[in-house]
């Protein structure tokens, strides 16, 4: 743990991260439970989702409006995200009223009710979300993509679920999920602010002492078995969307941050990333291309995205296949390595400004690694990196003969 940060255990389990920073009157404060998609049954596909919304439409003493309106009449924001390995839901709001967004996320957590007219409620806002998504395939082809990469795992389902899982949801269900997936060792009270740590403490004393020690450890499906795929997938869309990519490295391998600095380098979010430079900038082919690593507890994936005119499709794979195949034979000079450490380490910097970005990512590190790693620790690992290192993590870890993809195509 990093001396920037203070670390608390309650006896049921839950802990507490704080960060204080100075400068600012603003508290970001969030509860994560290390639940996710992955933990759901079969025929449960989306509950996760599901239960993200249903936990601000009622708990035993408050209705959704008196949810909705704690914070936001206060000039504050409650929020919640699910992903195939968290739930957190979090909020941002004047430190003076700290104690109300404790209060208001311990009950939401831990006292919602799940009534079922607002199941019946909720699930009509559920299936619009999955229209609109369906809607947009920059956004399904990913999650297309991932059942292509984790076929018949809970990795590869659709976060949001299907119409028929969606459909079928009672409270029975949602009591089931917590019952056998709640562990309070697995949840972290994650804060930062310009209050000292026993502020926030004494606060989890008085909301989160209370709650029983609960120790359920649902066995995750190890993902294994990986066979790459080409697909085509004629749509009712104008231009050609097109991914590819392959399982990659886990949160705990060695490798995962300088493989992060080689994604960086091949198409992270800056206008000099290279595919970004071949496809955009020197052939005019797309608006936009990204390269993007997401780590899970046992795997991870790589993927590549872009969309383009169905007659370009071609000369733009056969681009990225280049772009991939540069990063294993042409070593990078001196000042290009340095030019690619320093940004790398400038956006990570810059994104250390974001303070809900930093409460999220205390949680998220200390369940995946049982640490908090500083920014300095972080640059001393992309410092040591070479020229070889990199084409040595390209060759390993971006073959092209399993990489699989996905187009979808204009009808």
């Amino acid at each position: 743990m990093s001396k920037e940060y203070e670390l608390i255990e309650l006896p049921n389990g839950i802990r507490v991260i704080h960060k204080q920073v100075t400068h600012t009157k603003i508290a970001n404060i969030g509860l994560m439970l290390d639940i996710g998609s992955r933990d759901e049954l079969p025929e449960e596909q989306g509950l996760a989702h599901f239960m993200e919304h249903m936990v601000f439409k009622g708990t035993k003493k408050r209705n959704s409006f008196h949810i909705i309106d704690r914070l936001e009449s206060l000039g504050g924001e409650l929020n919640a995200y699910t992903t195939k390995e968290k739930i957190c839901f979090y909020a941002t709001l004047l430190d003076i009223h700290l104690e109300k967004a404790v209060d208001l996320l311990t009950d939401i957590v831990f006292n919602s009710t799940f009534l079922e007219k607002q199941i019946v409620k909720e699930r009509k806002v559920i299936l619009e979300e999955m229209s609109m998504y369906k809607d947009t395939p920059e956004d399904a082809i990913q999650d297309d993509f991932d059942e292509q990469l984790f076929p018949n795992h809970q990795l590869g389902k659709n976060i949001l679920g299907t119409e028929k899982t969606v459909q079928s949801f009672t409270q029975k269900d949602f009591k089931q999920f917590l019952d056998r997936n709640l562990n309070t060792e697995k949840i972290i009270l994650s804060s930062v602010g310009n209050y000292p740590a026993s502020k926030i403490k004494k606060l989890a004393d008085k909301y989160l002492k209370p709650i029983p020690h609960k120790n359920h450890t649902p066995q995750r499906n190890w993902f294994e078995g990986y066979e790459p795929t080409t697909v085509a997938v004629d749509k009712a869309i104008s231009q050609a969307h097109f991914a590819m990519g392959m399982p990659s490295l886990s949160i705990k391998d060695k490798n995962r941050i300088p493989f992060f600095f080689v994604v960086n380098l091949l198409g992270g979010p800056s206008m000099n990333a290279r595919l970004n430079l071949s496809l955009r900038e020197k052939h005019g082919l797309v608006y936009g291309v990204d390269a993007s690593y997401a780590p899970y507890l046992e795997v991870g994936s790589f993927a590549v995205y872009f969309a383009t005119d169905p007659k370009n499709l071609k000369k733009s794979q056969r681009i990225v296949l280049k772009e991939i195949e540069n990063l294993k034979n042409k070593p990078l000079g001196s000042l290009q390595l340095q030019k690619a450490k320093n940004q790398i380490k400038g956006q990570m910097a810059l994104s250390e400004e974001n303070k809900s970005a930093i409460m999220l990512m205390m949680a998220k590190s200390q369940l995946d690694l049982n640490k908090i790693p500083d920014l300095d620790s972080v640059f001393k690992k992309i410092d040591v990196i070479t020229s070889k290192d990199i084409q040595e993590l390209a060759t390993t870890y971006l073959p092209l003969d399993q990489m699989s993809s996905l187009a979808y195509l204009p009808k």
